[in-house]
């Protein structure tokens, strides 16, 4: 019979699980260092996203990621440092008297020391897309290397971006945001939902009469009508901000949420919507906070949290965007080709 005790023998195969995941991670450190650092930069050229918090400035995020970036590439197996040749004379004692021989050995260079110059890489162009103000938090698109032009075409491609905008009706300060200088207060008890809705119809209404402009395309024509329908209506230049959908999410007054798809904006901007919004409920209101939950194609679920900026995991995410990089980088060519179309027309 097995005398050994039952809960001894379950501590020993903790043990021994623990000793494995142990290795794993030395094995993961090795594979890691076992990597070419110029190699690895290669391959940093796209784009990804991050989550920025609120409270914190656009430049910290995007400084922060380029720190964490080039800590990850210094970790990693570097290049050799350059050889030098150097001449040795070595005296050799013969019959017929001393004779001096010239060797030749090949040294590190000092100056190419890591210890003399530094680290390897010490600086990386690292690129920010649509900007996001101190305040607000959310998807924040970042290029690396070649992914700065990417940020170029994400721009003139006029992608649109989806926020969550918090509201409260009661208040109204200097700058539509609850944090502001208090100018007024109101009541709120006669806004009803049905009475948001019908104003968030008003807007969209009026917006979509505005990207119609935008566009330059024939309102009574067909191709009108069918990118309409499928939402693709694009202006063909940078214009004033346009709401494309709003539609409202909560409503438990004073407090009520909205949802807002648009291109061209600030955040600024949206919570001056949630002013206007008040003003049209014969109340007033103020702008809480501005989420952005998508970028163009870049959404919450690809936005990086703090402890994921690093090597690993902005490599995989670059990665991962690259199908969705390319599909942009095809459907750029028709839209440059109409805008220079546009723009001949519009010379003659």
């Amino acid at each position: 019979a097995n005398s050994e005790h039952p809960h001894l023998r379950g501590h020993s195969e903790h043990e021994d699980v623990r000793k494995f995941c142990r290795c794993c991670d030395v094995y993961f450190q090795l594979f890691q260092m076992l990597e070419f650092a110029p190699a690895v930069y290669k391959s940093l050229h796209g784009l990804f996203a991050v989550y920025k918090p609120p409270g914190v400035k656009w430049k910290m995020i995007r400084d922060t990621v380029e720190t964490r970036l080039l800590e990850g590439l210094n970790s990693l197996k570097q290049p050799l440092p350059q050889q030098q040749v150097r001449f040795l004379a070595e005296p050799v004692e013969e019959s017929s008297g001393s004779e001096v021989i010239i060797t030749t050995i090949k040294v590190p260079a000092l100056a190419d020391h890591p210890l003399v110059k530094g680290p390897t890489f010490k600086r990386l162009k690292v690129g920010a897309g649509h900007l996001l103000d101190v305040k607000s938090s959310g998807v924040f698109v970042l290029g690396v290397g070649h992914g700065n032009k990417l940020l170029t075409d994400i721009y003139n491609a006029h992608l649109t971006k989806d926020y969550v905008v918090h509201g409260q009706f009661g208040k109204a300060t200097d700058d539509f945001s609850d944090t502001g200088r208090l100018i007024e207060k109101t009541t709120y008890d006669h806004i009803t939902e049905e009475q948001l809705e019908r104003i968030l119809a008003v807007i969209q209404g009026t917006n979509l009469r505005a990207l119609l402009e935008y566009s330059r395309i024939d309102l009574k024509s067909q191709e009108a009508y069918e990118l309409a329908a499928k939402g693709l209506l694009r202006p063909i230049e940078k214009t004033s901000p346009v709401i494309t959908g709003v539609r409202c999410l909560h409503f438990a007054p004073p407090d009520f949420m909205i949802e807002i798809q648009c291109l061209h904006e600030t955040q600024q901007y949206l919570r001056q919507v949630i002013h206007k919004i008040g003003l049209a409920l014969k109340s007033t209101a103020v702008c809480t906070h501005v989420r952005r939950i998508r970028d163009g194609f870049f959404t919450l679920d690809d936005a990086l949290i703090r402890t994921q900026w690093d090597l690993e995991n902005i490599r995989a995410a670059i990665q991962s965007a690259q199908s969705k990089v390319k599909l942009l980088e095809a459907n750029m060519a028709p839209l440059r080709e109409s805008v220079t179309t546009i723009e001949t027309e519009a010379k003659t």
